[in-house]
């Protein structure tokens, strides 16, 4: 089976094509290649209008563009009827069909708008995502906690249950539209005759008229509500990485799917430690003799443990020491960092009269010389 053609390619468009610029090459092919606009080369119009919402639909989603980028149209299981998971990421069913609000606007100075037989909004329609963020401190990343936030969202109204209508009462169908929430009709422009679907103005789109609206919701199906969730942070999740709740976003309105919450960490800096993947740092302080006679250290690690540290003799300041398996576990638990320390010898500012002697006698054991008060620049 021969593979697809490269989706960016079939755009018109570079690999780092932002959003606007895909959404821009799309709406000037679908255009040019709508089968109503090639009523001379119907057949290979369709194909190729097909191939071009084909690429769109992929491209336009940022979850399956990452993939089809990492895998190529016809991997890891394509992008055409393919409809599974895949570590955090989820795909859904290419149906053929294309995105109403773009291709509506291509005509949009004629007047008029292209969408199928029946309204987008009539339909079920997936919960919009959520994002929230939290900020954690240098110790809970290390640990993992578990941290209860407070959100707002749209949640189904309990009294007509996202009906809309009062309790006991019913939508009832659009007769302007006959509930498909589109008004058909033939239009003459200057590419010849056009089916075209309007959206009713008696519905909205939603074909449906809500006489008695629901005295709760006042029609909408949905209220605002805070709601209390218990998130639970890995240890070893770093600054700005995110964490997906599934279904915590907003309702599905007509029994769709909620929408996902994103809540992206921010960690707090730390006023000893730094981190690097899941490698800690940090600088030590020693003392000029524990430097010069070797020490044993005590290292305090992030957990609030102590962990003894022998230095060499003759350690010089900048001198870097690694504890293996102190760092941060990695958010998989596969694996842990490691803790690196810099020993930093602090030179004493002021000494006793026997301080001095003593050093300015091993200066001399040692063939320094010691310092020299001077009268002037010469003397």
């Amino acid at each position: 089976m021969a593979s697809k053609r490269d989706y960016y390619e079939i755009l018109g468009v570079s690999k780092d094509a932002t959003d606007e610029e895909l959404k821009k090459a799309y709406r000037k092919l679908a255009k040019k290649y709508h089968p109503d606009a090639n009523p001379d080369n119907k057949k290979e119009a369709e194909a190729k209008f097909k191939e071009i919402n084909e690429a769109y639909e992929t491209l336009s989603d940022k979850q399956k563009r990452q993939m089809y980028d990492q895998f190529g149209p016809d991997g890891p299981s394509g992008f055409g009827g393919f409809n599974g998971q895949n570590g955090s990421y989820t795909y859904t069913n290419y149906a053929g069909g294309f995105d109403d609000d773009i291709f509506s606007n291509i005509f949009k100075g004629f007047g008029f708008d292209f969408g199928g037989g029946s309204s987008r909004n009539a339909g079920p329609r997936r919960g919009a995502d959520l994002k929230y963020n939290i900020e954690i401190t240098f110790e809970e990343a290390y640990t993992g906690i578990e941290k209860e936030i407070v959100l707002t969202r749209n949640e189904e109204c309990k009294t007509c249950h996202g009906e809309k209508s009062r309790p006991g009462t019913h939508p009832e169908t659009c007769n302007m539209c006959g509930g498909t929430g589109k008004i058909q009709q033939v239009v003459t422009t200057i590419l010849g005759q056009m089916r075209t679907a309007k959206t009713c103005s008696n519905c909205n789109g939603t074909g449906k008229i809500i006489k008695e609206p629901c005295p709760d919701c006042r029609g909408k199906g949905k209220v605002r509500k805070q709601t209390k969730i218990m998130v639970k942070i890995p240890a070893g999740i770093d600054d700005n990485q995110t964490i997906i709740l599934r279904n915590e976003g907003e309702f599905g309105e007509k029994g769709a799917p909620k929408g996902d919450l994103y809540i992206v960490v921010h960690l707090k800096r730390h006023s000893i430690y730094t981190r690097k993947n899941e490698n800690i740092f940090c600088d030590i302080p020693i003392t000029f003799t524990q430097a010069t006679l070797g020490a044993d250290l005590q290292i305090p690690l992030v957990d609030g443990t102590m962990e003894k540290f022998k230095i060499p003799s003759g350690t010089q300041t900048g001198t870097k020491f690694t504890i293996k398996n102190k760092g941060f576990k990695s958010v998989s638990g596969s694996y842990r960092g490691d803790f690196v320390f810099t020993v930093v010898v602090q030179v004493p500012k002021k000494l006793t009269s026997e301080q001095r002697d003593l050093l300015t006698k091993l200066a001399r054991t040692m063939n320094e010389q010691p310092p020299v008060k001077k009268r002037g620049f010469f003397g």
